[in-house]
């Protein structure tokens, strides 16, 4: 008859929330009332020798360290783990299991590691600990691949083998696939493991799955109290050992598990909140590691599904998709922006309307709120044709609205195609077409500014699309300059998009910089106070 294991990985997976910084009593506490609650296995941590030892956190430089977490405390009932990310931590940093409260150690690897790292395992075997054999993201695995790497994985004999879907990828077909083969081909005497992650909100009912489906060999299942972990989290704990108790007969004490997850980890919640969210399920539809879509999110620029095309650019050869790459990223992200089109007909158009006229450019600063006697003003005076720029006027005569950012045009979608239906609309080319009206949409590649800090400051592309169409000056209101307080730079409505912090007076002075670059071709000047000049 088949044994199942419940492996509780919270104090090292629910440590990417926190830094592992738990607390030397929270740690102590938690691992307590989990080995009390009988669950089989309980990883203590990382071992890191790239972190100095801290007693308040769950990450170790040496076997060592862990030590005083055992000080005061009873002998534990439960399989004491720990693991290591391959490369992290030195077999020398690992005293002989004789000397060490740890039993079982898991090493984590890549395939593309996978012989280095299967060697560091017989090493960790013998030195007499219980090991774990966990190959990560096996989704980057071919059948074929799989099957070598357990041929290698049975000439070790590990204790067990994890499957791991680190990015949460699978659905229950392909998960139990990869269990099947692991189940056909590994060692009979080593347990299986299953490790899960939430982003496709499958890890509980995954886990269900692998413990329905295969019956004849000892199963070791991870969770996390409360799902803490990376990413959009991991199965629940607590869901995990109520399953087993009611379907196979298990005596976790719930009660022990809850009180865990109330007195030490909703605190955690309670400052950084993990679990599902639409960047988890982003990065898992597209197969890739979360930080691509967390890099283009930060851009503020781009809608979802601008996100998704991108991303469906990445590389697949040497699991490129998984590793993640910011140069690439960024790459893919200037390629995209950068989609030529031709708009010679849109620029004729322009120069003709444009010709001999006055230009008045609106931007969302609040100086078009506490200015606006000076600004309408102006206006009856001069009689401009008036841009709004990446947002809709505030009231003003407005003749043009200029969208050169995906986000601000979703933001004003309704309005733009209800309440100012009459005013004409200028997009750059790299805002995702609908199917409502763009009266022209010009060359993005043809607009954006040599300086990386702004070269997609929408300011920025109007003047060089005004450069375009022959315009030799302009007058901007509302454009106040970059400030950490976000309600001195705009007015109130526009504060609905998060606002980038990153690089203010960079690029304050950047586009102060630009528009002395072009000054012997576009007169600009500011009827308000602005940091740009």
């Amino acid at each position: 008859m088949r044994n199942l294991y419940l492996l509780d990985c919270t104090l090292r997976d629910g440590g990417y929330v926190n830094d592992w910084e738990f607390g030397a009593g929270s740690i102590k506490s938690i691992f307590s009332r989990l080995d009390n609650a009988g669950v089989d296995s309980i990883e203590i941590g990382f071992l890191d020798q790239r972190r100095s030892y801290d007693p308040n956190r769950s990450i170790y430089p040496d076997t060592e360290s862990v030590e005083p977490v055992f000080d005061g405390m009873q002998k534990p009932n439960a399989l004491v783990c720990a693991m290591i990310d391959y490369g992290t931590c030195s077999i020398d940093r690992i005293e002989p299991k004789a000397q060490s409260h740890i039993d079982a150690i898991r090493v984590i690897f890549k395939k593309h590691l996978q012989d280095q790292a299967l060697e560091f395992c017989r090493q960790i075997k013998q030195k007499g600990y219980k090991l774990f054999i966990n190959p990560v993201s096996v989704t980057t695995f071919s059948d074929e691949e799989m099957k070598s790497i357990i041929e290698k994985i049975n000439r070790i004999e590990p204790y067990a083998v994890t499957i791991v879907d680190t990015y949460g990828l699978m659905h229950a077909d392909k998960l139990l696939h990869y269990c099947r083969l692991m189940d056909s081909f590994l060692n009979k005497d080593i347990i299986l493991g299953y490790h899960a992650h939430n982003n496709f909100q499958l890890a509980y009912s995954n886990t269900i799955a692998v413990m329905e489906n295969i019956t004849d060999r000892d199963l070791s299942i991870d969770g996390t109290l409360f799902g803490m972990g990376k990413s959009a989290g991991n199965a629940c704990t607590e869901l995990v050992a109520m399953y087993m108790n009611e379907r196979f007969g298990k005596k976790y004490d719930i009660n022990q598990i809850q009180e865990a997850i109330d007195v030490d980890i909703t605190k955690e919640f309670a400052k950084k909140e993990w679990g599902y969210r639409p960047l988890f399920y982003v990065s898992a539809l597209n197969e890739c590691h979360p930080n691509y879509v967390t890099y283009l999110l930060s851009k503020k620029t781009l809608s979802i599904k601008q996100i998704n095309e991108i991303l469906s650019r990445l590389p697949r050869k040497n699991d490129k998709n998984l590793l993640y790459d910011q140069d690439l990223c960024e790459q893919l992200y200037q390629d995209f922006q950068n989609s030529e089109i031709d708009d010679s007909t849109a620029i004729a158009d322009l120069s003709k309307e444009f010709a001999g006229k006055k230009v008045l450019l609106l931007g969302p600063g609040k100086s078009i709120v506490d200015k606006k006697d000076l600004i309408y003003a102006y206006i009856e005076k001069n009689n401009p044709i008036v841009i709004s720029v990446n947002f809709l006027g505030q009231g003003y005569p407005v003749d043009y609205v200029f969208m050169g950012n995906s986000k601000r045009y979703s933001q004003f979608f309704s309005s733009i195609y209800s309440e100012m239906h009459k005013v004409k609309l200028i997009c750059t080319s790299n805002i995702t077409e609908t199917n409502e009206r763009m009266d022209y949409v010009v060359n993005f590649a043809s607009l954006k500014a040599d300086d990386d800090h702004i070269y997609d400051n929408p300011l920025v592309l109007l003047v060089n699309l005004a450069k375009r169409i022959g315009l030799s000056s302009l007058t901007l209101a509302g454009f106040d300059g970059y400030s950490q307080n976000i309600t001195e730079c705009y007015y109130s409505e526009y504060v609905k998009l998060l606002y980038d912090k990153s690089n203010i007076s960079v690029r304050n002075q950047a586009i102060k910089a630009f528009f002395d670059s072009v000054k012997d071709k576009v007169d600009i000047r500011s009827i308000t106070p602005s940091k740009y000049f």
